[in-house]
Formats: structure tokens, C-alpha cells, sequence
């Protein structure tokens, strides 16, 4: 074969490369299947709460849930954290906090204990990166806070740290 021909297929290959590319590529963006949409229903999700016990989001499913994914090395986590407190206290039954902490157990156990924390907090792994992910925080990052209505309708989702002039309307909207 003449290196004319190498040339040539090469050149072939690669347009068939780019060409096949770009159709999967826009194909799978108008199916969804690059980015999915997120979700508008809290789905069902279980992990080990600080005592070990497995905790299962139905549990809250029928409360004004505030579920907040977090680290113990997260400077906005800790500046929200003492808000998620005192709310927590001011609405006792209405609203349910869950902090999800994608973390180091013995970590997160000093913080709670050093924050107060009066709210059920789960260790999360990777998967609980996966689940925010789905709830929306496409960057998957840290804090990411949702609330969700009494039957897990998602109604509020932040992507950094939250603010109470931001978050405490929604839940007197839904009380």
C-alpha cells in the first residue's frame, strides 16, 4: 500500500471519529442521558445515622424535610450549620433537618457534638454524592441543601451555603 492510502484512511478515520462523536454526543443530550434531569421527588435513600442505626428517608417523608449534604471541612458548612440549630429548635415538629455528611465518621461525631447538632445526621459515602447529584447539585458540591413539601415533593434547592432569609420563607410557606 502507497503511503497515500495510510494517509487517507487515516483522514477517513478521523472524520468518521469526529462525525460519530458529535452524533452520540447530541443524540444522548436530547434523551437526557449526558446530564438526567433531576429529580422532583425525594426518592427513597437509606445510611447509618451516628449511632450506627440504618435510617430510612421515608421516616421523614410525611414532614417539611430540609436535608443538607455536608463536610466537617467545609467553611460554608460550618457557618450554616448553627442556623440548621436554631432552626431546628424554633420549629421543633413542623420541619425535620437531615444532614447528610460525606465524611470521616469520627469527624463528623466531634463536630456534631461540638455544633450542637439536634437533628438526625447520616454518614454518607460516595453514593450520597450520587443522590445530591440527582437532586440537582450538578457540581456536587459542598454544603448542597433541598427542602422537600410532606409527601417529598422538592420545592427548594441550594447549591452552596444557604442563607435564612432564603431558606426560613419556604418554610413558613409550607407550614
Amino acid at each position: 500500500m502507497r503511503p497515500i492510502h495510510w494517509i487517507g484512511i487515516a483522514l477517513l478515520g478521523l472524520v468518521l471519529g469526529v462525525l460519530g462523536g458529535w452524533l452520540w454526543r447530541s443524540a444522548a443530550h436530547n434523551t437526557g442521558l449526558i446530564i438526567p434531569p433531576e429529580l422532583t421527588q425525594l426518592p427513597t435513600f437509606q445510611y447509618p445515622d451516628l449511632d450506627g442505626r440504618m435510617r430510612l428517608s421515608t421516616e421523614w417523608r410525611e414532614q417539611i424535610l430540609v436535608l443538607n449534604f455536608w463536610a466537617t471541612w467545609c467553611p460554608p458548612c460550618r457557618k450554616e450549620t448553627p442556623m440548621f440549630v436554631d432552626l431546628q429548635e424554633h420549629y421543633q415538629d413542623q420541619v425535620q433537618f437531615v444532614g447528610i455528611a460525606v465524611d470521616d465518621p469520627e469527624q463528623v461525631r466531634t463536630f456534631a457534638d461540638t455544633y450542637g447538632i439536634n437533628y438526625p445526621v447520616l454518614l454518607g459515602d460516595l453514593t450520597a454524592m450520587t443522590l445530591a447529584r440527582e437532586l440537582g447539585n450538578r457540581f456536587e458540591a459542598l454544603p448542597y441543601t433541598l427542602v422537600a413539601a410532606p409527601g417529598g415533593r422538592i420545592v427548594f434547592r441550594q447549591q452552596g451555603e444557604v442563607h435564612r432569609s432564603a431558606l426560613e420563607p419556604v418554610l413558613q410557606q409550607l407550614r
